[in-house]
């Protein structure tokens, strides 16, 4: 990603204006939420995403179940990922 450095004033009750450059680059939109981080010495602003989202088709659902190293994926995203492992070629054999 390109550095992008800007200058904002804190208004009286302590909200910034993040830039429609930044929004932009970052697909933030009008009434996504951001998340605010404190790291060490500095602010870390991100565009919220779900922790349940499945790494395969996106979806939230109540079904989504997460496995080792934190992989979460919904019953369609299981199916893909194991159809995409079935065909994959054999590069060891036993």
């Amino acid at each position: 990603m390109k550095g992008l450095s800007t200058l904002r004033k804190i208004d009286t009750v302590g909200r910034i204006v993040i830039p429609i450059e930044v929004r932009q680059l970052l697909n933030i939109g009008k009434d996504d939420k951001v998340e605010i981080l404190l790291e060490d010495d500095h602010i870390e602003i991100k565009k919220y995403e779900e922790y349940n989202k499945c790494v395969m088709t996106g979806e939230i659902t109540p079904q989504n179940r997460r496995y080792a190293n934190n992989l979460v994926l919904s019953p369609l995203g299981a199916k893909i990922l194991f159809n995409e492992i079935k065909d994959m070629p054999k590069t060891f054999e036993s």
